[in-house]
């Protein structure tokens, strides 16, 4: 009963001082179970970590967290459409609930940044609500940052080769020839001969010294028809800090179509460049299917006998294949040889941030098939529901 009260008096307290300031100086601690319920400006000067519980920032008006000392919740919630500013980092233990409203970071001070530590997580990232700025993990391998801007999420899916110490990753929607969060410019027509067009519609800038694989993905605001009719000319690249030019990043797997996709590039090091983007090469020879034409695909794992896994009677004419599913921002979530249509919605991968207990969200997933008899390869749609 003590514990229950002093977290009752401790939010009346947040909720009558709105919109002025909690002003952290010590004493303060959320114990196992017990809830937060932020709805006025924190200003953090002593160390505020060993947190349990939940820290919830709630309400109509915009919330600041500044400080000398980063605080370390342990589940993290947002329903403010205002937003929260970070003008100071802010650690997560376990998990970050997005309900509504972004977690916003000032763009050109990369050193301040939601961060997700060690095994932490987060679930219902949206273009409603995630993060306006940096995210960062650490002591992580990979993670799929939940990062875009007032309008939309934009996230960008790391895959690393081992444990990064801090990698960080934020979101512009912006010009790369006159960027505004950034001194320099990033000539779009400094580049080799092998590229073909850069992407002035938009980048991201990834930190990390860890050899790594990333993917992005596009929708109808990137205008990917100026770079390309054709998706798979679709390169990522990026602009070498020491060769002061863009850099073909190689496309390892390509998905979707012009309105809506994602490229998967090859390993590099993200610290060796100042930001990402999307590019296009000159004509490529590519294996196409011609004559084979498989459809769009719905999954429906509920038992009932109707579509309950991925079934494509094509793959009879070649036993010999590999099918990779991707989900529509390129996270790959299933991917085996000799297909035998037992997909049913769960994730063979490691790569999972979600509970892969309860299967894969419903939404639309990307395939992509090589067919080896056949020397052929095809992408296409899938939509899962359950």
């Amino acid at each position: 009963m003590k514990k229950l009260l002093y977290i009752f008096t401790f939010m009346l307290t947040l909720t009558i001082q709105a919109q002025t300031a909690l002003y952290n100086n010590g004493n303060i601690q959320i114990h196992d179970q017990g809830q937060i319920g932020f709805h006025t400006n924190l200003i953090n000067n002593t160390p505020f970590d060993n947190n349990l519980g939940l820290a919830g920032f709630y309400g109509d008006n915009a919330i600041t967290i500044a400080g000398a000392f980063v605080p370390q919740f342990y589940d993290i919630e947002i329903a403010n459409d205002a937003g929260v500013l970070l003008s100071l980092s802010i650690d997560n233990a376990n998990n970050t609930n997005f309900i509504s409203g972004d977690f916003r970071t000032i763009k050109t001070q990369s050193s301040t940044y939601l961060n997700f530590l060690n095994n932490a997580n987060y679930v219902g990232s949206s273009n409603f609500s995630k993060v306006d700025g940096y995210a960062a993990i650490t002591n992580q391998q990979n993670i799929i940052f939940p990062v875009g801007d007032n309008q939309e999420l934009r996230p960008l899916v790391l895959n690393s080769s081992d444990i990064n110490a801090l990698a960080k990753c934020a979101y512009f929607r912006e010009n790369p020839d006159t960027p505004i969060s950034f001194s320099s410019s990033f000539n779009t027509f400094t580049k080799p001969a092998e590229i073909k067009s850069i992407s002035t519609r938009e980048f991201w800038k990834l930190e990390g010294n860890i050899n790594s694989t990333i993917s992005i993905s596009w929708n109808e605001q990137s205008n990917i028809d100026l770079l390309t009719e054709n998706i798979n000319d679709i390169i990522p690249v990026g602009w070498n800090k020491s060769t002061r030019q863009w850099v073909n990043l190689e496309a390892v797997s390509v998905g979707g179509d012009i309105t809506q996709g994602f490229v998967e590039s090859g390993t590099f090091n993200p610290d060796n460049y100042e930001i990402i983007t999307f590019g296009s090469i000159e004509d490529r020879e590519t294996l196409t299917i011609d004559v084979l034409t498989l459809d769009n695909f719905l999954v429906t794992p509920n038992g009932d006998g109707n579509n309950d896994t991925l079934v494509i009677p094509e793959l009879e004419e070649s036993p010999n294949n590999t099918i990779s599913i991707f989900d529509r921002y390129g996270l790959k979530v299933y991917e085996t040889t000799n297909y035998t249509n037992n997909f049913n919605g769960y994730s063979n991968q490691d790569n999972i941030l979600f509970d892969k207990e309860k299967g894969l969200p419903t939404g639309v997933y990307f395939y992509i098939i090589y067919m080896e008899d056949l020397k052929m390869e095809f992408q296409g749609f899938m939509y899962l529901t359950r």
